[in-house]
C-alpha cells in the first residue's frame, strides 16, 4: 500500500468529519446506560458512512444514484430528527420521568443514526467523487479501507469524549437540548449552503 495515498485518505477524512466527533459524543451520551446503544450508534455510523461512499464511488466511476441537486435536500433529514427529538423532549418534560426515559430511548436506533450521519456526510460525496475519480480503482480501494476503519475511530472518540466526567456531566445535563438544536442547525446549514428550496 501506498504510504502518500494512506495519508492522504487519513487528511480528508479527517477535514471532511470533524463535525461527526462532536455528533457522535452527543449520540453516546444520549444513549448512556441504555442496553445496546453503542452497538446501535456505531452500526448506524458504518451505515451512513458505507452509503457514503457507495454514492462517491459510484458517481466517480459514471454511475450516479444521487443527482447533485438533490444532495441539498439531504437537509431535511436531520431537521426531522432535531424536530421530533426536541417534541420527544418536551413531551418527556410534561409527562416526568417515564417519559423521559421513553424520550432517552428513542431516535438511537441504527438506522435513525445512519440517515444522521449520510446527511451530515452529503456534501462529502462532491469532494470524494473526484478524488477517487483520479485515484483510479486501486487508489480509491485503498480510501475505502482507511475511511472504514477511521470510522472506528471517530466511533472510539466520540464515546470517549462523551464519558469524560466533566464532559459527561455537561452532555447529562444539557445533551436532551444539545442534541436536537445541533440537529435541526445542521439540517439548516445543509439546506442552506447547498441552495434548497431556492434559500
Amino acid at each position: 500500500m501506498n504510504l502518500g495515498v494512506i495519508g492522504q485518505a487519513v487528511g480528508l477524512f479527517a477535514v471532511t468529519n470533524i463535525d461527526d466527533i462532536l455528533i457522535l459524543a452527543l449520540l453516546f451520551a444520549r444513549g448512556a446506560g441504555h442496553r445496546g446503544s453503542t452497538r446501535g450508534i456505531v452500526l448506524g455510523q458504518y451505515l451512513g458512512f458505507t452509503a457514503i461512499l457507495a454514492v462517491a464511488v459510484a458517481a466517480a466511476f459514471g454511475s450516479s444514484f444521487l443527482p447533485e441537486s438533490a444532495v441539498p435536500y439531504l437537509g431535511l433529514l436531520p431537521l426531522t430528527l432535531g424536530l421530533k427529538t426536541a417534541w420527544q423532549e418536551w413531551k418527556a418534560r410534561d409527562a416526568g420521568e417515564d417519559g423521559e426515559a421513553e424520550a432517552e430511548e428513542g431516535g438511537l436506533g441504527p438506522l435513525t443514526v445512519a440517515a444522521v450521519t449520510f446527511a451530515n456526510g452529503g456534501d462529502n460525496i462532491g469532494v470524494y467523487v473526484p478524488v477517487f475519480a483520479t485515484a483510479g480503482v486501486g487508489g480509491t480501494s485503498v480510501y475505502a479501507v482507511v475511511f472504514l476503519v477511521l470510522v472506528a475511530v471517530w466511533c472510539f472518540a466520540g464515546k470517549f469524549f462523551a464519558t469524560r466526567p466533566v464532559i459527561a456531566k455537561a452532555l447529562a445535563r444539557w445533551g436532551h437540548i444539545l442534541l436536537p438544536v445541533v440537529l435541526i442547525a445542521l439540517g439548516l446549514l445543509i439546506l442552506a449552503e447547498g441552495g434548497a428550496f431556492g434559500l
